[in-house]
């Protein structure tokens, strides 16, 4: 009796040690935490805050934004791939850190496929051609032209090399034969308040709405099939002139590698539950962009992996290189 009491007290205080784990459930308690690969202020930091704070109304736990701005997002990624896989970190995943910088750059020290775990797609954004309020460029003629007259002399910033503003720049370069310089910042906020100061003559990028809504900036043309409902009186590329210049810029989630499916399945529902919120929808739509229906895990990830081979494609066809 001595012994099976004491063999019975072992069980005991081990499962004692092990229901806390299993109560826990498919998230480890407390906060999550998103990295974005980019500044504060700037669309993509705009796009992770508010899906943040959906999302975390439905999981009911908090998640804080982690700003890594730097190399195109790189930055961001190598942080994030590094990071313990259990769902307590996620990342914000776009265009650039998902398919333009495998392309861009010779060497990263993560695999944008095999170092992280698909989560869902949040929404996509064509980009608006912005200019200073006071330019004297008040079309996409007005800006080829002037291109033309100076040769060289005119600017255009972005978030940084390889980011999606400097690919839109250097697509836009190779497709009317412009000759425009580009100068990239860390990150689209810095770049977008020199060009509102007017150090800089324009910029390709998302997520202007409030800049061009206060007056701040003025919208030249969307790069869009159609024009987007925030910007009813802005023409397309299209519209103006350029034939087949079309920007996507999309943003997701991933987690890091080995992130047990049960944590991506809890965060892919609790995004789906956001997305389908109307006014989450209407504030993507006031942010100038497109929107979109929830994705499964599996079925982001087939996105993710059929876009990437675009992606380069348009690298290769702009020309464009980190530097």
């Amino acid at each position: 009796m001595r012994r099976f009491t004491r063999r019975s007290l072992t069980v005991s205080a081990l499962c004692a040690v092990c229901l806390p784990a299993l109560a826990q459930g498919p998230l480890p308690p407390g906060p999550i935490t998103l990295i974005v690969g980019w500044p504060a202020g700037g669309p993509s930091d705009n796009v992770a805050r508010l899906a943040a704070t959906r999302m975390s109304e439905a999981l009911g736990q908090p998640i804080t934004i982690d700003n890594r701005g730097g190399a195109g997002g790189n930055i961001g990624s190598d942080a994030a791939a590094r990071a313990r896989p259990d769902g307590s970190t996620i990342m914000l995943a776009t265009v650039a850190s998902h398919g333009l910088n495998s392309a861009l750059y010779a060497k990263l020290n993560h695999d944008p496929l095999k170092d992280f775990a698909p989560i869902g797609l949040i929404t996509t954004s064509p980009s608006v051609l912005l200019v200073p309020v006071d330019s004297p460029l008040r079309s996409v003629q007005d800006l080829l032209q002037a291109a033309r007259a100076k040769p060289g002399q005119l600017n255009y910033g972005s978030g940084g090399v390889g980011s999606s503003q400097h690919l839109a720049g250097a697509s836009f370069k190779k497709l009317t034969g412009v000759d425009v310089t580009h100068i990239p910042y860390k990150g689209t906020a810095p770049a977008m308040t020199d060009l509102m100061a007017g150090r800089v003559d324009f910029v390709l990028t998302t997520g202007a709405m409030p800049f061009i809504r206060s007056g701040k900036l003025r919208a030249l043309a969307v790069a869009a099939r159609q024009r987007l409902p925030a910007l009813p009186d802005v023409p397309t590329f299209e519209e103006s002139g350029v034939k087949g210049f079309h920007t996507d810029s999309w943003y997701g989630l991933v987690a890091p590698a080995g992130t047990p499916r049960a944590a991506l399945d809890k965060l892919n529902a609790a995004l789906a539950t956001a997305l389908r919120n109307p006014e989450v929808q209407k504030q993507f739509i006031d942010q100038g962009s497109l929107p979109v229906s929830p994705m499964g895990v599996d079925e982001f990830w087939r996105f993710v992996h059929k876009q990437m081979p675009e992606a380069a494609e348009q690298v290769r066809v702009s020309g464009a290189r980190a530097e």
